[in-house]
């Protein structure tokens, strides 16, 4: 019961911050949705509990179906009622500050229902195949190796580790003891099959110079820091099942309908941009844009070392990808 109750732990956060769930539920809901809970008669319905399941992490989602994990989002559903209703007893919904973020709540949840029903539309299963056979016409041509690293955060560090390497040290068990990378130090540095297009630049030319049980004989630096790199072995590279590659294409796809949608819509609004003063900007046109998350072809973040997909590859390791 403790574990589960961890899990939850942040929900009461997470669904406070979700726009889609920051506000009371709506009086009625089409039929084959029944009402789960009322409080103070305000009914609660399944739908509300699918949204909240929504929200949770997708570890959490892996471990616990909707079914085990409705006992303690009907609580926490509850608990968020109880209090939006105690905030409007209070007339607080009425503030201007609340009332300025239920609007770009509201907004938000316009732009996410605007967007899947574009890629509901646009996003098919025969568009998925093709570009599934596309992918499994590429992958062959692209040689991959399996290989580890230790991750140190100076030059002089990673020159030592080489240098108990030469004097006959085990690889996997330097990786344990000194890399700093968090999932090396468990799994030995080991960082599954990769091809050279999956890594940032430096560490794949170092890589992929290095035949089958090599280390390299001098530190390679990237953004991440010192590494000492070592091929176990190497192989003609070879598709992924549909299955596998589908969920990464499919968001491939979505990001580049959605960035080219955003960029029509820029393009066809009437749009003046001014300082944060309200005062006019010299070349408001010039003013630069935010772009939607991941609407760049790549996922928000910082860059990753391998990538999430490549076969053999364990989850939350550090990832060097591009």
């Amino acid at each position: 019961m403790k574990a589960r109750r961890a899990y939850f732990a942040c929900l009461f956060l997470a669904l406070a911050a979700s726009p889609a769930l920051a506000q009371t539920a709506a009086p009625a809901k089409p039929a084959g949705d029944p009402v789960v809970a009322r409080v103070n008669g305000v009914a609660l319905y399944r739908s509300d509990v699918t949204l909240a399941y929504g929200v949770l992490a997708a570890d959490v989602r892996q471990k616990l179906t909707l079914q085990q994990a409705y006992p303690q989002l009907i609580d926490e559903l509850i608990s968020m009622t109880v209090v939006a209703q105690a905030a409007q007893k209070e007339k607080l919904d009425g503030g201007p500050l609340v009332k300025q973020k239920l609007a770009l709540a509201r907004e938000q949840i316009l732009q996410d229902a605007y967007f899947n029903e574009i890629l509901k539309k646009d996003i098919s299963k025969d568009k998925l195949q093709a570009a599934y056979n596309q992918y499994a016409k590429d992958a062959p041509q692209h040689e991959e190796v399996n290989a580890r690293h230790i991750l140190v955060g100076t030059e002089q560090e990673a020159k030592d580790i080489i240098a108990q390497l030469k004097k006959g040290a085990d690889f996997a068990t330097l990786a344990k003891e000194k890399t700093t990378d968090p999932a090396g130090k468990v799994s030995g540095g080991d960082l599954g099959w990769f091809a050279e297009h999956d890594m940032v630049p430096e560490f794949a030319a170092a890589a992929f110079k290095l035949k089958k049980g090599e280390y390299t004989q001098t530190p390679v630096h990237t953004q991440f820091g010192w590494h000492v790199i070592k091929v176990e072995d190497r192989r003609q590279g070879k598709a992924l099942s549909y299955d596998e590659v589908a969920p990464r294409l499919a968001q491939q796809m979505a990001q580049q309908i959605i960035a080219e949608r955003v960029k029509t819509l820029d393009q066809q609004a009437k749009v003046e941009i001014f300082a944060l003063d309200g005062s006019k900007l010299p070349s408001a046109n010039q003013a630069p844009k935010l772009t939607p998350p991941g609407a760049d072809g790549g996922a928000p973040g910082a860059p990753t070392l391998a990538p999430s997909t490549a076969p053999g590859g364990a989850p939350d390791k550090l990832n060097l990808k591009p």
